[in-house]
């Protein structure tokens, strides 16, 4: 994916618009000179070794340790720290009762485990079936192995745990095996692997609901639990399995092959295997911390950065360097007020979640916790999570509002590697990736409807960081990864988060920083998508009297809201507050309002219509077979675009009616 060109009259307008205002601020250029010159690599060599522990679970003590010290960072301050208390179910092995995986006279009792799997034994036939990826488990099917009731093998990757499990259970499959594989995974063979399989995010026996200990729980549980057995194996444990797992060979074509030596990665579908999960649930205190910038025009209206603070194990680079870069940036833009006279119309807050390994836990209990009306004051969430993986490219997963903010901090921002800007490391080709359920961003705009980004520093030719859920995410791990330049990629990193959100609490309009058009190239493609279908399910007489006129309609009112706000921006006086107000209120609404007002956020929490995960979405418009599923769907969701494109309008008698 590629990041599309702004449209050059909205940057043109929004120019001219601030070059008429007289105003005593700073300029952005001394807002982002202050900002270089406090972000240190000397500050992060500190940071980085004050919040590095050997363990941090999630409601642990050191979990709660780590709280407290960030607590007390913001309270000196003078950031008016507060703590959020949620009380959450998370899933934990059952130390009596180990795990295990019997094949023939193989018995494992592997160490990692797979959070919120179904508990329970399952028996099958072993078979391979590489990632776990749709297309992975159809060839299969092409080979004429039998899924239905077998125990899939797969090698982790591509996609999440929890997909992978999810597309498992929906071919029938009775339990799943994950292991990592030395092609995508170089280190030891020995090494365990964590994760979880809930197929959304937070507390998955609050779905929709905020786990407070006042709050009265209603006796349901997540859509997204999966109903089979799910275990991570060693790739060691794995090579056994798949020496003596028979059955068809996997053709060279499908890529099934992996790096495991004397393994000839056979499909399998013969021989019998058992597995036994015992994980228990077990009820979590967790704390999330925050503190608060106040603006000095607007401060209602916010822009929240956020890290995970609980790991696996170290979690150097999942925890660790979020959190030091949380902080530090706190520190510098608190400064930047109280020293140099820096006025940022908006306020900044600064989050520490806990649980984030357990699928953004405690980011997610925030988010229902205040979801009636939280997309009302927060203008953009930052996630500060895996910023670091490598040193020599750089990708991000961001709401189109934010592809020209993404843009422009690219080309401001100097390359790690000594030369030039980000932009000129890396360009724009590939840099866009889309954003996954299990990214820590993807619950702020497919839940809650917020603008949100992420973005990391990798190394050349690397989607992941293949430390991650495991005890070998520590900091010499990392020092290899970025040859020994943690702490200044640290300070880079920062600086390119610091000056996404400074800009955004900084300008009187929030356009282009938000840039309503970007939307318009990702609706066209949508629709395209499915008037293809209409015409194939038509041609084919499956679907009559159905007409996608009415869903073009509304692509062309959203786009006709979206350039009233660049007209509206050109006849503003942005001196005026209350005029400045009423603008940024019309373009806060735009993610919003691609939430799905049609379904219910505890069914299907992913609400968003274009970026969301569900039936109502456009993509799953485009797919189905289901034709009273396909017209109803398309009613609401024509309605939902429209009512995106109403409310980018504002005034009720200004709203485009031609629909």
């Amino acid at each position: 994916m590629e990041i599309q060109k702004p449209e050059a009259e909205a940057e043109a307008a929004a120019a001219a618009a601030a070059a008429s205002v007289p105003d005593a601020r700073m300029n952005w250029k001394q807002v982002t000179e202050l900002l270089t010159q406090k972000l240190t690599s000397q500050a992060f060599d500190k940071s980085l070794s004050d919040f590095d522990r050997p363990r941090r679970s999630a409601g642990s003590d050191e979990d709660k340790s780590l709280a407290n010290g960030i607590y007390d960072v913001f309270k000196k301050e003078e950031m008016d720290p507060w703590i959020d208390i949620h009380y959450v179910q998370l899933q934990t092995p059952d130390s009596n009762h180990p795990n295990c995986v019997n094949y023939s006279s193989v018995n494992f009792k592997p160490t990692g485990y797979l959070a919120y799997s179904a508990p329970g034994t399952a028996e099958g036939k072993l078979v391979y079936g590489n990632y776990g990826r749709l297309e992975d488990l159809n060839v299969l099917q092409e080979k004429r192995v039998e899924l239905k009731g077998s125990v899939l093998l797969l090698r982790a990757g591509k996609i999440s745990f929890a997909e992978q499990v999810d597309n498992g259970a929906k071919k029938g499959a009775s339990a799943v095996l994950i292991y990592p594989d030395p092609q995508d995974y170089n280190y030891n063979l020995d090494t365990a692997l964590f994760g979880h399989v809930h197929l959304g995010s937070g507390d998955p026996y609050t779905p929709g609901f905020p786990s407070f200990n006042h709050t009265q729980f209603p006796p349901t549980k997540s859509s997204g639990l999966p109903d089979i057995p799910a275990q991570t194996i060693t790739a060691n444990m794995a090579s056994a399995l798949l020496k003596t797992i028979g059955g068809p060979e996997s053709d060279a074509s499908s890529s099934f092959k992996g790096s495991l030596t004397s393994v000839g990665y056979k499909l399998g579908g013969s021989e019998n295997i058992t597995v036994q999960v015992n994980n228990v649930l077990v009820n979590k205190e967790i704390h999330n911390v925050f503190g608060v910038i106040k603006g000095f025009i607007d401060p209602d209206q916010y822009v929240v950065l956020g890290a995970q603070r609980d790991a696996w194990g170290k979690g150097y680079a999942k925890a660790t360097v979020g959190t030091s870069i949380l902080t530090e940036l706190a520190k510098a833009v608190r400064e930047m007020v109280e020293k140099d006279g820096f006025r940022p119309r908006r306020s900044l807050v600064f989050a520490s979640w806990s649980a984030g390994e357990y699928g953004s836990v405690g980011a997610t209990e925030w988010l229902e916790g205040y979801m009636s009306s939280i997309y009302k004051h927060v203008v953009t969430y930052i996630s500060l999570d895996g910023l670091l993986m490598g040193r020599g490219s750089f990708m991000a997963s961001a709401s189109p509002l934010l592809y020209s903010l993404l843009e422009k901090t690219m080309k401001a921002v100097n390359s790690p590697m000594g030369t030039g800007t980000v932009y000129d490391m890396v360009g724009t080709a590939n840099v866009l990736k889309p954003m996954s359920m299990d990214d820590p961003a993807y619950p702020f705009l497919a839940l809650s409807g917020i603008p949100s980004i992420s973005f990391h520093f990798i190394n050349l030719n690397e989607e992941a960081y293949s430390y991650y859920g495991t005890d070998l995410d520590n900091k010499d791990n990392l020092n290899y990864k970025t040859n020994h330049h943690t702490s200044e990629m640290a300070a880079v990193a920062a600086q390119f988060a610091g000056q996404m959100a400074l800009r955004l609490v900084h300008d009187h309009v929030l356009y282009p920083s938000l840039d309503v058009s970007r939307y318009s190239g990702v609706i066209t493609k949508a629709v395209v998508q499915v008037y293809k279908r209409i015409n194939k399910l038509s041609k084919t007489g499956q679907l009559k009297e159905v007409n996608p006129k009415w869903l073009n309609r509304a692509r062309g009112s959203f786009q006709r809201a979206a350039s009233s706000i660049t007209t509206d921006l050109a006849n503003t006086d942005i001196s005026d507050k209350e005029a400045c107000r009423i603008l940024n209120d019309r373009i806060m609404m735009v993610e919003h309002t691609l939430l799905s007002p049609y379904v219910s956020p505890i069914e299907t929490p992913f609400r968003h219509l274009l970026l969301g995960r569900g039936n109502h979405t456009l993509a799953s418009i485009a797919e189905t077979n289901d034709m009273e599923h396909f017209r109803t769907q398309l009613a609401l969701a024509t309605w939902n675009l429209q009512g995106c494109a109403n409310a980018m309008v504002g005034n009720i008698w200004e709203i485009d009616d031609e629909i």
